[in-house]
């Protein structure tokens, strides 16, 4: 299993892009001809308005920052959790046996979730920025 081992930072690239793609995609709609007709949904299934504006700016500005790796944990995340909220609140009208209605944003979500929990990957910014060197500290001199 080494080879799979291997291919782990190009397979998180593969996620991050994929689920970039999708929520980018799924993101623009709400402000192609203004943001008011999300607002309106956003109302329409019991949310405050301004849950279109958090959903264009997790969806858009999320998508950008999971496609360059940045604060991939925290975006991750946030993207999770808002995919539970809209199969709490918008696919799950017909129950949970319904899959077909929620299956799509369910897989958004366990998809955003593994990425909170695995990271990035060394295919990133997070990881140009932020990970730790590999190089052995040196001991202080007394």
């Amino acid at each position: 299993m080494d080879f799979l081992d291997r291919l782990r930072p190009f397979t998180l690239l593969v996620l991050r892009g994929m689920l970039a793609l999708l929520f980018i995609y799924h993101g623009y709609p709400k402000i192609e001809h203004g943001i008011s007709g999300a607002e309106q949904y956003m109302v329409g299934v019991g949310l405050p308005a301004y849950f279109a504006y958090i959903a264009v700016a997790l969806e858009i500005g999320g998508g950008v920052l999971l496609a360059l790796g940045l604060a991939t944990r925290p975006v991750a995340l946030l993207l999770a959790i808002e995919m539970g909220v809209a199969i709490w609140k918008v696919h799950l009208v017909n129950g949970i046996k319904a899959v077909p209605e929620y299956q799509f944003a369910l897989a958004l979500g366990a998809a955003a979730l593994a990425l909170a929990s695995f990271g990035a990957g060394s295919i990133s910014l997070d990881h140009a920025f932020f990970a730790r060197s590999s190089k052995p500290r040196s001991k202080p001199k007394p």
